[in-house]
């Protein structure tokens, strides 16, 4: 009886940390609904809710219904889509090397998917969002891959630290070919800096047909890494006593970073501070756990990304400024925060 009591009592605070875990989830899931909301009424021209709902379920080819349904939709599921790609894409970064304040930036892949739409816009001719696609995607992936062969190399075998230098070695090279690139040509730099500054607008939902499988792997396998991530933060000896393999878990959780900010970048450009702020908010409210982290990022991260879209609509009408350049006016000051509170911390 007194074991069968100790069991009961032991439960009963794991399930109420769940069930917390669980509302919290639900009103985070909440306000990206309300968000996505107002991202299809909010714009150069209001709609009020009732004519948003009307033309989603009744398409009748009024004004309203052509603004809602050809132009904020695809809008609107694209940064649900890529805002909560980057907010995985972080976690997952910060738990293989480590490091809270690390970003999917570190391993150069955002800078091999620029390198390649560079390449692509200056010896192909691309001119869309859409011709990008693969192109970014092959240039994460190539760039990952190399980054991995080189920081795997020696007896260390694939260490957080040997990755991020050959991930900044690597990116600091693919970084000088843009450049040049941009140097040489005009043409080039014309059409380059428009995606560079990051923009969920002009894409329609054939781009997002093309990245959604992608970005579905990507998603899939980052949550399957939650607890093999739980045991690498405590260290890699904890982490092999735990039965997890290193290299193995390394090498997927590259594969999923690469997936997810591959196909993000692709369709929206380099946006920054999404895969480094929002996953430490979350951390701050579930804690470590990454079965809960990840899910927390996935909902949080698009939310932070439709409210910058949302005021990039409104605070310079008739015209608007690019979601990249909201994000980084609200992120940088989040990033000025946790590198000050860490410095305090040390």
């Amino acid at each position: 009886m007194t074991a069968v009591r100790a069991e009961a009592t032991e439960r009963t605070p794991r399930h109420g940390y769940a069930l917390r875990r669980a509302g919290g989830l639900l009103l985070a899931a909440a306000a990206l609904a309300v968000m996505a909301l107002l991202s299809l009424a909010v714009g150069a021209k209001s709609i009020g809710f009732g004519a948003v709902f009307d033309a989603l379920a009744h398409h009748g080819g009024g004004p309203d219904d052509v603004v809602v349904r050809s132009l904020r939709l695809p809008r609107t599921l694209l940064g649900i889509c890529v805002g909560a790609a980057l907010g995985l894409a972080g976690v997952l970064m910060q738990g293989l090397t480590r490091n809270p304040l690390a970003d999917p930036g570190l391993l150069g892949i955002n800078s091999g998917a620029a390198a390649a739409i560079v390449a692509g816009i200056g010896f192909f001719g691309l001119g869309s969002p859409g011709q990008y696609v693969w192109f970014s995607l092959a240039g994460a992936a190539v760039t990952a891959v190399v980054v991995y062969l080189v920081g795997s190399g020696g007896r260390a075998g694939a260490t957080p630290v040997r990755l991020v230098l050959a991930g900044t070695a690597v990116a600091a090279a693919l970084t000088a070919f843009v450049q040049t690139m941009l140097l040489l040509s005009p043409q080039v730099f014309d059409q380059y800096r428009f995606w560079q500054l990051g923009s969920l607008a002009g894409r329609d939902l054939g781009v997002l047909g093309r990245l959604l499988p992608f970005l579905a792997a990507g998603a899939v396998l980052a949550l399957a890494l939650a607890r093999p991530l739980n045991a690498i933060v405590l260290g890699d000896d904890a982490g092999r006593a735990l039965g997890v393999h290193l290299g193995r878990t390394r090498a997927l959780g590259a594969l999923a970073i690469t997936l997810l900010c591959g196909a993000a970048t692709a369709a929206a450009g380099p946006l920054v501070f999404i895969g480094l702020a929002m996953p430490y908010i979350a951390r701050a409210l579930v804690g470590p756990d990454h079965r809960w982290l990840l899910p927390y990022s996935a909902v949080l991260s698009p939310v932070l990304l439709l409210a910058a879209d949302v005021l990039g609509r409104i605070v310079a009408p008739p015209g608007e400024l690019q979601v990249g350049l909201v994000v980084a006016f609200l992120g940088a000051p989040v990033f000025i925060g946790l590198v000050l509170r860490k410095r305090a911390a040390a």
